[in-house]
C-alpha cells in the first residue's frame, strides 16, 4: 500500500509533467509528426518546441522550432537540417531525462535493484536501436521495415521502462517525434495510441493501476491524449491544406508574373515598333500633305503664269500684254504666298479675312477673269462658320478642279455651288468641256498632277467622300461631299 501510495507521489512528481505531455501531443499531431514539449525539463535543452516539420510534405506546424544547447537555427544551415539534427538526437536527450528524474526519484516510487538491473539493459537496447537508425537513414530516410521495427521496439522499451518507473515516461515522448517519418500512414494512428498509452500510464502513477480507482484515473487520462491527438491531428491537416494551398498559390503567382513579365516585355517591343510606325506614317503623312499643298499652290499658280506670259508673248498689242504681265506678276506673289503658307500648315490665304463662300466666289471670279471663261458661284442652305480643316480642304478641291477644267476641258462655262444640308456641307464644280472617261482616266505619275486622286484623298482625311460624274464630249461634275464641322472657337 504504501509503494502505490509512493507511485501516486510520483504522481505528483509527473503531475508537473501533465502540461509537458499535453505540449507533447499537440506537437505530435501537428505535424503528423513529432513534437515533445518542453516542460519543467531543464538544463538538457533537448526537447524544446511546438512544432515541426514533416518527411512527406503534409507541412510544418507553427512553432518556435527546437532550441538545444548547440545553439540556434543558424548554426545548422537551415530549419530542416535543425529538425533532422533535433529528431535524431532528441531521444537521446529524453532518456537521459527520464534516467536522471527516475534516479533521483528511485527511493520514493520504490523501485528495486533487480528492476534497475532490466532498466539499464534497456536502456542500453534503446541507445543501440536509435544508434542503428541513424545509419540506416542517411541511405533511406522514408518509412522502410527497417524503421517500424525500430518504432514499434522503442514503444515497448517505453512502456517497459515507464512499468517500472512511470518518471521513465518521458522517454515515451520519444514516440511523437518523427513518426511520419519512420511509419507508413497505416501504421501512424496505432503507433501514437500506443505512445499514448505509455504516457498516460506514466501520468496516472505507473502501470498497472491499483485499483479501480486509479483505472479510472488512467481511462480519464488516456481519452484526454487521444482527444488531443485527434483535433491537433485534424488542426494539422486544416494547417497542411492551407500550405499546400498557399505553395499552389504562390507557384501561380510566379507563373503569372513571368507570364506578366512576358507580356510586359512583347507591350514593350510593340511600343518602341508603334513609335517608328507612328513616326514613319508622320513623315509620309506630311509628305503627302506637302506635296499636295506643292501642286495646289506652286504648280497651279506656274500653269497660270505660263497662260498669262504665252498670251504675251502671242500679242502685238502693249496694253494687252502689260495687262497679262500684271496679272502674271499678281498671281506668281500670290502663289509664293500660298506656297509659305503650306510649308508653315496655315490656312489658305483666301480664307485668312473671308469665310468659305467669299474666298470661292473671289476664287472663282479671278479664275474666270484668268482664264476666260464664263463662271458662276451659287450658295444654297444657310451658311456656316466651318472648321479651318474643312473649309481649307473644299477650297482647295475647288481650286483643283477648276485647274483641271483649265488644263483639260476647253470648257466655255463652268459653275461652282457650295450647299448646306443639315449636317454636311456639298461643294460641286461643273464644266461644259470635252469630258472623259472616268475609269480610262490617267494614273498620276511622276511627272503628272495629283488630280482625282488628290482630290479624293482630301476629302477622305476629314470623313468625306468625292465623285466623279463625267462622259466625253459632255463635260464633267465634281461633287465633294463633308461633315458640316463648325468653328471651334
Amino acid at each position: 500500500m504504501s509503494a502505490r501510495m509512493t507511485g501516486t507521489g510520483a504522481v505528483a512528481g509527473t503531475g508537473a509533467v501533465v502540461g509537458t505531455g499535453v505540449v507533447a501531443v499537440k506537437g505530435a499531431v501537428a505535424g503528423a509528426g513529432a513534437v515533445a514539449g518542453a516542460g519543467p525539463m531543464t538544463g538538457t535543452g533537448a526537447v524544446v518546441g511546438t512544432g515541426s516539420t514533416t518527411g512527406t510534405g503534409t507541412g510544418p506546424v507553427t512553432g518556435t522550432g527546437p532550441m538545444t544547447d548547440t545553439g540556434p537555427v543558424s548554426e545548422t544551415g537551415t530549419v530542416e537540417g535543425q529538425w533532422t539534427a533535433f529528431h535524431q538526437w532528441g531521444p537521446y536527450g529524453l532518456l537521459a531525462v527520464g534516467t536522471v528524474v527516475a534516479a533521483a526519484a528511485s527511493d520514493l516510487i520504490g523501485t528495486t535493484a533487480d528492476q534497475w538491473y532490466l532498466a539499464g539493459a534497456l536502456i542500453v537496447a534503446a541507445v543501440g536501436l536509435q544508434l542503428l537508425w541513424s545509419r540506416a537513414a542517411r541511405t533511406r530516410p522514408g518509412p522502410t521495415p527497417t524503421s517500424v521495427c525500430l518504432y514499434f521496439a522503442r514503444c515497448a522499451i517505453a512502456f517497459v521502462l515507464a512499468w517500472l518507473n512511470p518518471l521513465f515516461g518521458f522517454y515515451a515522448y520519444s514516440g511523437y517525434f518523427g513518426v511520419d517519418r519512420l511509419l507508413p500512414p497505416r501504421l501512424l494512428k496505432p503507433g501514437l495510441f500506443l505512445t499514448a498509452v505509455t504516457i498516460a500510464g506514466s501520468q496516472s502513477g505507473g502501470m498497472p493501476p491499483g485499483d479501480a480507482a486509479g483505472w479510472v484515473l488512467f481511462g480519464a487520462i488516456l481519452a484526454v491524449n487521444v482527444v488531443l491527438l485527434v483535433v491537433f491531428a485534424r488542426l494539422a491537416e486544416t494547417e497542411a491544406a492551407r500550405g499546400r494551398a498557399r505553395v499552389e498559390t504562390i507557384a501561380e503567382l510566379e507563373r503569372t508574373n513571368t507570364a506578366l513579365q512576358q507580356a510586359l516585355d512583347e507591350n514593350a517591343a510593340l511600343h518602341t515598333q508603334l513609335l517608328v510606325q507612328a513616326r514613319e506614317a508622320g513623315v509620309a503623312d506630311e509628305r503627302r500633305r506637302l506635296a499636295a499643298e506643292i501642286h495646289d499652290t506652286l504648280a497651279q499658280g506656274l500653269t497660270g503664269i505660263i497662260a498669262q506670259l504665252q498670251v504675251v508673248a502671242a500679242t502685238e498689242d502693249a496694253d494687252l500684254g502689260r495687262d497679262h504681265l500684271d496679272r502674271a506678276l499678281a498671281l506668281a506673289r500670290h502663289s509664293l504666298g500660298e506656297a509659305r503658307r503650306s510649308v508653315h500648315n496655315l490656312a489658305p490665304a483666301a480664307l485668312a479675312e473671308d469665310g468659305l463662300p467669299d474666298a470661292l466666289k473671289k476664287t472663282v471670279t479671278e479664275w474666270g477673269e484668268r482664264t476666260g471663261v464664263e463662271t458662276g458661284f451659287t450658295v444654297t442652305g444657310t451658311a456656316e462658320h466651318l472648321h479651318d480643316e474643312v473649309a481649307a480642304t473644299l477650297l482647295r478641291i475647288a481650286q483643283e478642279a477648276l485647274s483641271n477644267t483649265a488644263r483639260h476641258a476647253a470648257a466655255g462655262r463652268a459653275g461652282v455651288t457650295l450647299s448646306y444640308m443639315g449636317d454636311e456641307v456639298t461643294l460641286d464644280i461643273r464644266d461644259d468641256g470635252r469630258g472623259f472617261d472616268p475609269p480610262a482616266a490617267r494614273k498620276r505619275t511622276g511627272t503628272g498632277g495629283f488630280g482625282l486622286d488628290g482630290m479624293r484623298a482630301r476629302a477622305e482625311r476629314i470623313a468625306g467622300s468625292l465623285t466623279v460624274e463625267a462622259e466625253p464630249g459632255h463635260g464633267t461634275a465634281v461633287s465633294a461631299r463633308v461633315p458640316l464641322v463648325r468653328h471651334d472657337r
